[in-house]
């Protein structure tokens, strides 16, 4: 591999999906939701997996973050006797 063809695998295939997974307003918050066990936040998890899969880990961002999260409903449990 040549060197330019080396700076252009890295920029494109390393920084531009990290940097878009920072600055993206869909990659979510940095803190974890309340209840949690993750101590990580959704945007970390998202560079995290960005970081270790490049092009893979932002094409799962890419397509996740274009779809609408749809939010699940638990029943509440009746308090009973106890």
């Amino acid at each position: 591999m040549s060197e330019p063809a080396a700076w252009a695998f890295m920029i494109f295939g390393t920084l531009l999906p990290v940097c878009h997974v920072l600055l993206s307003s869909k990659g979510g918050s940095w803190r974890p939701p309340e209840g949690a066990g993750c101590p990580f936040g959704p945007r970390v998890g998202w560079l995290i997996i960005v970081i270790l899969l490049p092009f893979a880990g932002w094409l799962m961002f890419v397509l996740r973050a274009g779809r609408a999260r749809i939010a699940v409903r638990r029943p509440e449990t009746p308090a009973g006797p106890g």
